[in-house]
């Protein structure tokens, strides 16, 4: 049995199984203003019935390299086909930043070209890039997000393709950023401090260096006493700053940027 499926400007049949796409929002607009309502007011009127998921709004401003590596560990929990819109633009506007679409092992990303795309595609098994070409009949100067990132998202939704709108590039913003990075991401609200580096690339056995403190590992909080500070796995696999029952960003004051070693003990001196 087949769908129609009137969305993005794209009236295509599906399989009806297919007939429920899902669009994702990935930005450092903040869930304060009218930023994300705005966005999610087109998807209303374009992507009728498309599934909309707020992934998070609380990027670390300005910082496409951050939001790289935070991104690349939250996907994998989303089907294939997904569209995901990525917004942390601090050069919108500017006319050297071009707009892309990334489609890596089997999901579809739309957003700005500074990186924010680029450790998915190192880390993925197969990418295809896009610049998109496509100019819609409102765009603003500096709220991309709404004007051509989301429209695009409900194209592809509605298509399978982001075709006619783009043109074909061998990649998209080429980065020297390293696998895994080795600072502080993202502060969540309890105060829990994310790091760029995958778990799996830290022994369990070493100690974890920030803020001047060196943190050995547990496997969860109630492993250590109340108020002791850890390093630990998290659930996205990457590697976390904590302390049990209190704010690991305000008692030890790190933040977003912070340096991060890791080592086994003997290199430590502790």
């Amino acid at each position: 049995m087949n769908a129609r499926l009137p969305v993005g400007g794209c009236h295509v049949t599906v399989p009806l199984r297919e007939a429920n796409p899902v669009i994702v929002l990935f930005t450092d607009f903040g869930y304060e203003g009218p930023y994300v309502g705005q966005m999610k007011a087109v998807l209303a009127q374009q992507a009728p019935g498309v599934s909309i998921v707020d992934l998070m709004h609380d990027v670390p401003t300005y910082n496409p390299r951050a939001a790289a590596y935070l991104f690349a560990q939250l996907v994998d929990e989303f089907p294939l086909d997904t569209v995901f819109v990525g917004v942390v633009d601090p050069g919108v506007g500017d006319p050297a930043r071009r707009a892309v679409v990334l489609r890596a092992d089997g999901r579809w990303y739309v957003g700005p070209d500074n990186g924010l795309f680029a450790v998915l595609a190192t880390r993925a098994r197969s990418a295809t890039w896009w610049e998109i070409t496509w100019q819609p009949l409102r765009l603003s100067n500096t709220f991309h997000g709404r004007d051509l990132f989301v429209p695009m998202a409900a194209h592809i939704a509605a298509c399978g393709t982001p075709e006619p709108r783009v043109t074909p590039i061998e990649a998209g913003a080429v980065s020297d950023w390293p696998a895994d990075l080795y600072e502080i991401i993202y502060i969540d609200r309890f105060g829990n401090a994310v790091t760029g580096i995958r778990a799996e690339a830290v022994d369990q056995n070493a100690r974890v260096k920030v803020g001047g403190r060196t943190l050995n590992y547990a496997n969860t909080f109630s492993a250590v006493p109340r108020g002791e500070a850890f390093w630990y796995a998290n659930s996205s696999g990457l590697v976390e700053i904590a302390v049990n029952g209190s704010d690991a960003h305000r008692a030890l004051g790190i933040a977003v940027g912070n340096l991060v070693e890791a080592s086994e003990p003997n290199e430590t001196g502790n």
